[in-house]
């Protein structure tokens, strides 16, 4: 039982002290870009921050530490790492204010839906294929495209390469959204009668 206790509520486990340092790093990122503007640096950490990523999941499955709070820092800090990239380009002319823009705004209108949310006994619902996969293309999008902040054979294909993934994360990123508001919309349509049973 207790075990179970651990797999289930466990705070100071190896998964989630590797998210706590991945959160850690954001801010570490923003300086590196808008501060000295060492941009190896900041592509090195962004590298981390992806192997990391990957490296905490398949650690809290393998050792059978999955936990409340590391379903919540792992999307937190894949959140704040693309806020806080596209704020950092943004800021350094990179790119664009309309796509720095876009992204927050989508997290914001998912963010409105939580409260609906709650009313059907929900605090989320499961992240979508879709959804990983427009992350995985942003993730790499960003890094490539500060390396094509410059001049040369190599800055100008990972510009290329930086776009194309930027706008296939860009759409799958808001088509997940879409698709995460229709599935809300569909369960409380479906779910209102249960509501007010278990309300009462």
């Amino acid at each position: 039982m207790a075990d179970e206790a651990t797999r289930t509520f466990g705070v100071w486990t190896l998964p989630n002290l590797i998210s706590m340092l991945r959160l850690a790093g954001v801010p570490v990122f923003l300086w590196l870009v808008l501060g000295p503007e060492a941009d190896g640096w900041a592509l090195a950490l962004l590298m981390v921050s992806g192997v990391t990523d990957f490296l905490d999941g398949w650690l809290a499955r393998k050792l059978n530490q999955t936990s409340v709070l590391g379903q919540i820092l792992d999307p937190v800090a894949d959140r704040l790492y693309i806020l806080a990239v596209v704020v950092g380009l943004a800021l350094r002319d990179v790119i664009p204010w309309w796509m720095a823009v876009s992204l927050p705004l989508r997290d914001l209108l998912m963010w409105g839906l939580v409260p609906f949310l709650r009313t059907r006994g929900y605090s989320a619902l499961p992240v979508h294929f879709l959804g990983k996969a427009a992350t995985f293309n942003l993730l790499y999008a960003f890094p490539l495209l500060l390396l094509g902040d410059g001049d040369g054979v190599v800055a100008t294909l990972a510009r290329v390469f930086g776009w194309a993934f930027a706008f296939w994360g860009i759409g799958l990123y808001w088509w997940a959204g879409v698709l995460y508001a229709w599935q809300v919309r569909r369960l409380l349509s479906t779910t209102e009668r249960r509501a007010a049973v278990q309300d009462a």
